[in-house]
């Protein structure tokens, strides 16, 4: 090809409106976000946001994240979520995921104290508030999903304390389908043994996996399918593990949680399950010409 021609390829600047490409880190608990604001318009096109989330989420050759959050409208609330995880799929729901997104649309004001977001798992309540220069958000998680079919699970009734791959596992879903096992000593391989649960085929969509020392405060480690390995927090595993222990009566109305990324609390009123913690802005900054341009060729 000659050189003159270069300027004849035609490339496929889709993906990324406008050229140069906006982006907020975020954590809660250190689970950690890219969030891309979407309110205004499409910054990412529907067809690349897996490739999109993939390059981004990767901690050597991306910005390092463990999913990337769209903030986009909602025609049933105030605002939408959707997070795509680190292998490209899209995740139902994401307990300090709604938080960041919360605080994003705090800062920004896009929203007051009280308002909803729209998940794959359904519209959401969220409370915020700010003291100190601490920002917490109160999170309405809906009532917990014990029955086989909404978790979902092969089999009909609940599954609670049933022996699988060797251990005793129940299960529920709070937004995202969660295996719980409770142990004596929460120093242990999660990334060794959570993916034999994590697979089988027992849970058809798979399920994220919590070990948790069942003593106040409760200790949870989580393993998160998307992510595929152990994050320092996860929102809805603390509220799985709670509503789990609630269920088999060894805990109250109230839990407090304590994940390697920090505390969460949850709460019951009824049968709804309430979670609330801390979300964090890390840094803004723009996606480069360099990396854009890598995404595009696949990376």
């Amino acid at each position: 090809m000659k050189l003159a021609d270069i300027s004849e390829i035609e490339i496929d600047e889709e993906p990324f409106r406008p050229r140069t490409l906006a982006f907020t880190k975020m954590h809660g608990n250190g689970n950690d976000f890219i969030i891309i604001d979407e309110m205004r318009s499409e910054q990412v096109a529907e067809s690349k946001k897996s490739g999109f989330a993939i390059g981004c989420c990767h901690r050597n050759f991306g910005i390092g994240a463990d999913g990337v959050l769209f903030l986009v409208n909602s025609p049933r609330a105030e605002l939408g979520m959707r997070l795509f995880q680190p292998d490209g799929s899209e995740a139902e729901m994401c307990g300090n995921g709604i938080r960041c997104l919360a605080k994003y649309a705090w800062d920004c004001g896009y929203v007051g104290e009280g308002f909803s977001v729209e998940t794959l798992a359904g519209v959401v309540p969220v409370q915020v508030r700010e003291m100190d220069d601490c920002f917490w958000a109160k999170v309405k998680m809906g009532v917990p999903k014990f029955d086989r079919g909404a978790i979902p699970a092969i089999g009909s009734g609940e599954f609670l304390m049933e022996e699988l791959d060797g251990m005793q596992i129940s299960a529920v879903n709070t937004g995202v389908p969660h295996a719980v096992i409770f142990v004596d000593d929460i120093d242990l391989s999660v990334d060794e043994i959570a993916p034999l649960i994590r697979h089988n085929s027992v849970f058809p969509e798979g399920a994220n996996v919590n070990f948790v020392r069942p003593k106040e405060p409760f200790e949870v480690r989580t393993f998160e399918r998307g992510v595929e390995a152990e994050t320092l927090s996860c929102g809805t595993g603390a509220v799985a593990c709670a509503s789990v222990a609630r269920r088999l009566g060894f805990v109250g109305d109230e839990v407090l949680v304590k994940t390697r990324g920090g505390p969460l609390i949850v709460t019951f009123e009824g049968d709804d399950a309430f979670m609330e913690g801390p979300a964090v802005t890390v840094y803004s900054g723009d996606v480069s010409e360099e990396f854009r341009w890598g995404l595009l060729q696949g990376m």
